[in-house]
């Protein structure tokens, strides 16, 4: 495992979701839209930004086409992209799984004199297009080609205050933040979660607040791994063992190969919080490149309870266990009792 950059963001490149949506809303449409990423949630909703700009409901039975990558040929795609509108401005053809479609680079012949009524949307998920095909230049100057990459977790808050925003809805001071430490990275399952917890607002009320998330939210499902790093902060050792008790339980929703990096990132922080100047929620906050609720909530506890040199141990045992999960000289300990073992050299 590598230490994680702290003092970096992820920055945008190329077109962003933004961009695509100013334009179309200004009628300034491309021929072609090669939508691709391993974020599904941007790459569904400009599809479907799109369909809904471009073909009212009553035309969507006749101009609007859908079909599948595996189930497509490229010269039928082409074929169907020449065809006129019936009845309205716009052809809309959605290909789903457009990273099945064989033969893409066959589509620099349609794209070289496209068919100015029709808009292909081609949605290819959990990858992209390869940039070294020279389709993938073609797309980019006459239409747009749009990667939708994965948010880091300490842009997750962000997303779930501008998704609040965009309906009139604050949040208290650490609710976007818990929200996020409970759902997680799937930008879809973190919409559906505050759309679910919106709907719990009290008439009238238009503020998140920290007790709505934990009744709504928090309650929702049983243990996750934020939950086991609160309660390895607070070194609560009946909460941690009841936790790896349940994680053991179910280890399709909680395998160990996907608790060890979420340790990791946090112990690696707490190892950079011990080397900070100051040690103010502000300085650190800064250092760590994190939300002083953030600060207050997981670093300021744990950098009472765990010494520096603890923590080096702490991740060096991490490397271990990894390597054993792994099956590095190891050949019969199961993942949940690797957990267990972690989990007692770190509380004690």
């Amino acid at each position: 495992m590598a230490t994680p950059a702290t003092n970096s963001r992820r920055r945008p490149s190329g077109v962003s979701y933004e961009d695509i949506v100013r334009a179309v809303r200004a009628g300034d449409i491309k021929p072609v839209y090669y939508l691709m990423g391993d974020e599904a949630y941007y790459i569904d909703r400009v599809a479907d930004f799109i369909v809904d700009t471009l073909l009212p409901p009553e035309e969507r039975d006749y101009n609007l086409l859908t079909c599948f990558g595996p189930d497509t040929d490229i010269d039928t795609l082409m074929t169907a992209a020449r065809r006129y509108p019936m009845g309205g401005r716009w052809l809309v053809i959605v290909v789903k799984e457009a990273q099945h479609l064989r033969q893409i680079e066959r589509l620099d012949r349609y794209l070289r004199q496209p068919q100015p009524s029709t808009v292909l949307v081609m949605c290819h998920k959990n990858g992209t297009l390869d940039r070294r095909l020279k389709v993938s230049a073609l797309i980019a100057s006459t239409g747009v080609l749009f990667e939708s990459k994965r948010l880091y977790d300490s842009q997750l808050p962000a997303f779930v205050r501008d998704y609040l925003k965009r309906r009139r809805v604050a949040a208290d001071p650490g609710a976007a933040e818990l929200v996020a430490d409970f759902v997680g990275s799937d930008l879809n399952r973190l919409a559906s979660e505050l759309d679910k917890v919106l709907l719990a607002l009290p008439q009238g009320e238009r503020t998140l607040t920290i007790e709505l998330v934990e009744r709504h939210i928090g309650q929702s499902k049983n243990f996750t791994v934020f939950e086991l790093l609160d309660a390895l902060g607070e070194k609560n050792v009946a909460k941690v063992n009841q936790i790896a008790k349940y994680f053991d339980n179910n280890p399709k929703d909680n395998p160990i190969q996907k608790v060890l990096p979420a340790l990791f990132r946090y112990f690696a922080n707490l190892m950079l919080a011990h080397y900070a100047p100051a040690k103010t929620e502000a300085a650190l906050a800064a250092w760590l490149d994190q939300s002083e609720w953030q600060v207050r909530k997981n670093v300021l506890p744990a950098l009472s309870r765990y010494s520096g040199v603890k923590v080096m141990h702490i991740l060096s045992e991490l490397r271990r266990t990894d390597a054993r999960s792994k099956g590095v000289d190891n050949p019969f300990t199961p993942g949940g009792e690797l957990l267990r073992e972690l989990l007692f050299f770190i509380l004690h």
